[in-house]
Protein backbone atom coordinates (compact mmCIF):
# COMPACT_ATOMS: atom_id res chain seq x y z
CA UNK A 1 0.00 0.00 0.00
CA UNK A 2 1.43 3.38 -1.01
CA UNK A 3 1.86 6.03 1.67
CA UNK A 4 -0.78 8.31 0.10
CA UNK A 5 -3.24 5.38 0.03
CA UNK A 6 -2.89 4.76 3.75
CA UNK A 7 -6.01 6.21 5.48
CA UNK A 8 -4.01 6.91 8.64
CA UNK A 9 -1.74 9.24 6.64
CA UNK A 10 -4.48 11.06 4.73
CA UNK A 11 -5.91 13.14 7.57
CA UNK A 12 -2.57 14.77 8.59
CA UNK A 13 -1.91 15.71 4.96
CA UNK A 14 -5.42 17.13 4.62
CA UNK A 15 -5.00 19.07 7.85
CA UNK A 16 -1.68 20.52 6.70
CA UNK A 17 -3.22 21.56 3.37
CA UNK A 18 -6.30 22.97 5.08
CA UNK A 19 -4.37 25.21 7.43
CA UNK A 20 -1.39 25.76 5.12
CA UNK A 21 0.95 24.79 7.94
CA UNK A 22 4.21 25.60 6.17
CA UNK A 23 2.97 29.10 5.36
CA UNK A 24 1.73 29.54 8.92
CA UNK A 25 5.19 28.61 10.24
CA UNK A 26 6.83 31.14 7.89
CA UNK A 27 4.23 33.70 8.95
CA UNK A 28 5.08 32.92 12.57
CA UNK A 29 8.76 33.66 11.91
CA UNK A 30 7.90 36.89 10.08
CA UNK A 31 5.62 37.82 12.97
CA UNK A 32 8.39 37.08 15.48
CA UNK A 33 10.75 39.40 13.62
CA UNK A 34 8.10 42.12 13.39
CA UNK A 35 7.30 41.56 17.06
CA UNK A 36 10.97 42.02 17.99
CA UNK A 37 10.92 45.39 16.22
CA UNK A 38 7.55 46.24 17.80
CA UNK A 39 8.45 45.22 21.37
CA UNK A 40 11.94 46.70 21.21
CA UNK A 41 10.50 50.02 20.10
CA UNK A 42 7.69 49.79 22.69
CA UNK A 43 10.09 49.16 25.57
CA UNK A 44 12.42 51.98 24.47
CA UNK A 45 9.47 54.37 24.26
CA UNK A 46 8.21 53.32 27.70
CA UNK A 47 11.68 53.91 29.12
CA UNK A 48 11.47 57.42 27.64
CA UNK A 49 8.24 57.97 29.62
CA UNK A 50 5.98 57.92 26.53
CA UNK A 51 2.38 57.08 27.52
CA UNK A 52 1.63 53.37 26.95
CA UNK A 53 -1.12 53.55 24.29
CA UNK A 54 0.71 55.94 21.91
CA UNK A 55 3.98 54.07 22.50
CA UNK A 56 2.20 50.85 21.58
CA UNK A 57 0.71 52.39 18.43
CA UNK A 58 4.03 53.81 17.21
CA UNK A 59 5.89 50.58 17.96
CA UNK A 60 3.23 48.54 16.19
CA UNK A 61 3.59 50.80 13.16
CA UNK A 62 7.29 49.97 12.90
CA UNK A 63 6.32 46.31 13.14
CA UNK A 64 3.83 46.76 10.26
CA UNK A 65 6.57 47.89 7.90
CA UNK A 66 8.79 44.99 8.96
CA UNK A 67 5.92 42.54 8.50
CA UNK A 68 5.05 43.72 4.97
CA UNK A 69 8.66 43.35 3.86
CA UNK A 70 8.89 39.81 5.25
CA UNK A 71 5.37 38.69 4.29
CA UNK A 72 5.63 39.81 0.69
CA UNK A 73 9.12 38.38 0.24
CA UNK A 74 9.19 35.20 2.33
CA UNK A 75 5.68 34.11 3.37
CA UNK A 76 3.23 34.72 0.54
CA UNK A 77 5.69 34.53 -2.36
CA UNK A 78 3.34 32.48 -4.52
CA UNK A 79 0.35 34.80 -4.09
CA UNK A 80 1.93 38.26 -3.92
CA UNK A 81 1.09 40.38 -6.94
CA UNK A 82 4.04 41.52 -9.02
CA UNK A 83 3.19 45.06 -10.11
CA UNK A 84 0.34 47.32 -11.01
CA UNK A 85 -3.16 47.63 -9.58
CA UNK A 86 -3.17 44.17 -7.97
CA UNK A 87 0.02 44.91 -6.01
CA UNK A 88 -1.39 48.28 -4.95
CA UNK A 89 -4.60 46.53 -3.87
CA UNK A 90 -2.61 44.00 -1.81
CA UNK A 91 -0.62 46.77 -0.14
CA UNK A 92 -3.83 48.62 0.72
CA UNK A 93 -5.44 45.46 2.09
CA UNK A 94 -2.27 44.67 4.05
CA UNK A 95 -2.30 48.15 5.58
CA UNK A 96 -6.02 47.68 6.34
CA UNK A 97 -5.32 44.40 8.12
CA UNK A 98 -2.46 46.07 9.97
CA UNK A 99 -4.73 48.92 11.04
CA UNK A 100 -7.18 46.38 12.44
CA UNK A 101 -4.30 44.80 14.35
CA UNK A 102 -3.12 48.24 15.45
CA UNK A 103 -6.61 49.16 16.66
CA UNK A 104 -6.91 45.92 18.61
CA UNK A 105 -3.44 46.37 20.08
CA UNK A 106 -4.02 49.99 21.07
CA UNK A 107 -7.42 49.23 22.62
CA UNK A 108 -6.11 46.25 24.59
CA UNK A 109 -2.97 48.01 25.84
CA UNK A 110 -4.80 51.26 26.57
CA UNK A 111 -7.67 49.46 28.29
CA UNK A 112 -5.30 47.32 30.30
CA UNK A 113 -3.29 50.38 31.35
CA UNK A 114 -6.46 52.24 32.40
CA UNK A 115 -7.52 49.17 34.37
CA UNK A 116 -4.22 49.28 36.26
CA UNK A 117 -2.55 46.34 34.50
CA UNK A 118 1.13 46.39 33.69
CA UNK A 119 1.24 47.63 30.07
CA UNK A 120 3.71 44.86 29.20
CA UNK A 121 1.17 42.22 30.23
CA UNK A 122 -1.57 43.97 28.29
CA UNK A 123 0.78 44.05 25.30
CA UNK A 124 1.24 40.26 25.54
CA UNK A 125 -2.53 39.75 25.37
CA UNK A 126 -2.70 42.18 22.45
CA UNK A 127 -0.01 40.22 20.61
CA UNK A 128 -2.07 37.02 20.67
CA UNK A 129 -5.27 38.73 19.55
CA UNK A 130 -3.57 40.77 16.83
CA UNK A 131 -1.60 37.78 15.50
CA UNK A 132 -4.76 35.73 15.10
CA UNK A 133 -6.74 38.53 13.47
CA UNK A 134 -4.01 39.54 11.02
CA UNK A 135 -3.13 35.94 10.07
CA UNK A 136 -6.75 35.24 9.18
CA UNK A 137 -7.11 38.48 7.22
CA UNK A 138 -3.81 38.13 5.38
CA UNK A 139 -4.06 34.44 4.54
CA UNK A 140 -7.74 34.52 3.56
CA UNK A 141 -8.12 38.01 2.06
CA UNK A 142 -4.90 39.92 1.33
CA UNK A 143 -2.82 37.07 -0.12
CA UNK A 144 -5.57 34.58 -0.88
CA UNK A 145 -5.06 31.97 -3.56
CA UNK A 146 -6.99 32.85 -6.68
CA UNK A 147 -7.72 29.76 -8.75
Amino acid sequence: MALQDNPAMQWPAALIRRFDLARLVRYGFASAAALAVDMGTFLVLLSMQVVAAPASALAYSFGIVTHWLLSSRAVFTDTVATRGPQRTRQKALFVGSALIGLGLTTLIVGGGDMAGLDPRLAKLAAIAVSFTATWLLRSKVVFRHVD
